[in-house]
């Protein structure tokens, strides 16, 4: 590994968490640290909503899917837009008109306590699990990176180095370092992207395009997989992206916090929708690096060259194809992408939805920022210990990250539509219908295969993970509510901001 490279990365490590908090400046109240005060320019937090949901397991992840496969996945992004432009209109506008700081706090008002601290607390592990896989994803390179340069060093080692530097920058500068950092971050990882693109266009012979498109490298619309059983068939990625990304940005913490950090209601729809766009191309331009490494190694499977895992393939690229200096910003730029914080939106949650509720009382303002700031390290370190969790996995870690989301993502967002469309359920409705969707749900993904189309048997798409989810939650609670013969009394509203 040459000096410049290893110059390029520990500047990074040093100079993000710092420039972070720099820039957030001292946190004065509870609400500047869980919203930055809503004081966040747009486009900032439209960079921040990408590197959020994308981070390592886009960067790393999808050139393997493209490599594999073909240009289908982008069938997921325009599902994502739809879904984006739903919430924007419909849930938004209801956090912004409530003066929440979480998105649970929507449901408590509307349901009560039972139904927040379980939403809450699904979050919560939900989001470990998802985040440990992101850790994890991030930990490839860079091992990789090291036993090139001849140091054998360990995931965990790995993964416990980033956790403390993420736990640093979220402690002292809260929302506002947290979105500062992720615009950073996404801003330098596109940038490698192109400088990949670029390298590797240098490297392929002048007919590599044509070969790779008469492969069907670049089939983008798949009409003919089947339905149930496919993740990149049309109508599943359309309908199944939609509703994911409807439930990850609307009803997931991790993003709403984000997206609750701007002036204003509009603000933060411009930022939604335009993180929509931002996305769509950035999938695409892994895609096309995953397609142009396809053609540079004519589709030698990467196992047989000698790679641990799929996902080795556009690291190992990295280390040994790129010249110095342009390796280590790439390195940097996978580092970027897996350093977007959730400490504080799982803290945010914590004390806002669960510790709040329980305790019924309310604290005065250091009092929750103290306690805030105390979850963060808590929460650091459960992270740390969920991420070393996710050693060895032969599918795209993209592929096993969106997957964890489906056992509760259906019950979040069902819970929303309930609350909204059905005015009869009660608490004990929403929360009846909540545990029974994640049930359901743990058996179809752990138990349950179907026809593949092919002969044989395999289990449901991914993509349908959430739709279904969100069905049993509205079948389970509407049926609950025709017990009631009128409107259940709403729970006296609270003044979340203030707690």
């Amino acid at each position: 590994m040459h000096p410049v490279d290893v110059t390029i990365i520990i500047g990074y490590l040093i100079l993000m968490p710092v420039l972070g908090v720099l820039l957030a400046g001292k946190q004065r109240s509870a609400k500047d640290f869980f919203v930055s005060d809503r004081n966040m320019p747009s486009w900032a937090v439209c960079f921040a909503v990408v590197a959020t949901e994308t981070s390592t397991l886009t960067v790393i992840s999808t050139p393997t899917i493209a490599y594999l496969g073909s240009f289908t996945f982008l069938q997921l992004a325009i599902g994502y837009l739809i879904g984006r432009i739903v919430v924007a209109f419909v849930l938004l506008p209801r956090y912004y008109g409530g003066e929440l700081v979480t998105a649970y706090a929507f449901l408590g008002k509307r349901f009560g306590s039972g139904v927040q601290i379980t939403a809450s607390a699904t979050f919560l592990v939900t989001r470990l699990l998802a985040d440990g896989v992101r850790l994890f994803a991030t930990a490839i390179p860079v091992k990789v990176l090291l036993a090139a340069a001849g140091f054998d060093v360990s995931f965990w080692q790995i993964i416990l180095v980033i956790t403390i530097i993420t736990v640093l920058y979220t402690y002292l500068g809260g929302t506002r370092a947290v979105v500062w950092v992720d615009a950073l971050q996404m801003v330098l990882y596109v940038i490698g992207g192109i400088i990949a693109v670029v390298v590797l266009a240098g490297k392929l012979p002048a007919d590599w395009f044509g070969a790779a498109f008469d492969a069907g490298k670049f089939q983008l619309l798949d009409f003919g997989a089947s339905i149930v059983t496919q993740p990149y068939s049309f109508v599943t990625a359309i309908v199944g992206g939609a509703l994911l990304s409807m439930a990850s940005h609307g009803a997931d913490q991790l993003i709403v916090q984000r997206l609750l950090a701007t002036r204003t209601l509009k603000a933060s729809q411009g930022a939604l929708i335009g993180s929509g766009v931002l996305v769509f191309f950035q999938f695409g331009l892994f895609l096309l690096i995953g397609t142009m490494l396809w053609s540079f190694y004519r589709g030698v499977q990467p196992k047989a060259m000698g790679m641990a895992t799929n996902d080795d393939l556009f690291p190992t690229f990295i280390v040994t194809q790129m010249p110095p200096g342009i390796a280590g910003l790439l390195i940097a730029s996978i580092l970027a992408a897996a350093m977007s914080s959730s400490l504080n939106s799982l803290a945010t949650s914590t004390v806002t939805d669960v510790y709040q509720r329980l305790s019924k009382r309310k604290l005065p303002d250091s009092a929750v920022l103290r306690q805030a700031k105390i979850w963060v390290l808590v929460w650091g370190v459960v992270l740390f210990v969920f991420a070393s969790m996710f050693t060895n996995t032969e599918n795209p870690v993209i592929e096993l990250g969106l997957s964890i989301t489906g056992y509760t993502y259906g019950a979040l967002l069902g819970s929303f539509f309930l609350g909204l469309a059905v005015k009869r359920a009660s608490e004990r409705d929403a929360v009846i219908a909540f545990l029974v969707t994640v049930a359901v749900m743990a058996i179809v993904i752990l138990g349950v295969t179907f026809p593949n189309g092919t002969g044989g048997q395999a289990p449901l798409a991914y993509p349908w993970y959430t739709p279904l989810g969100v069905i049993v939650t509205l079948v389970v609670g509407g049926l609950l509510s025709l017990r009631h013969s009128r409107t259940p009394a709403a729970e006296p509203a609270e003044r979340v901001d203030n707690a």
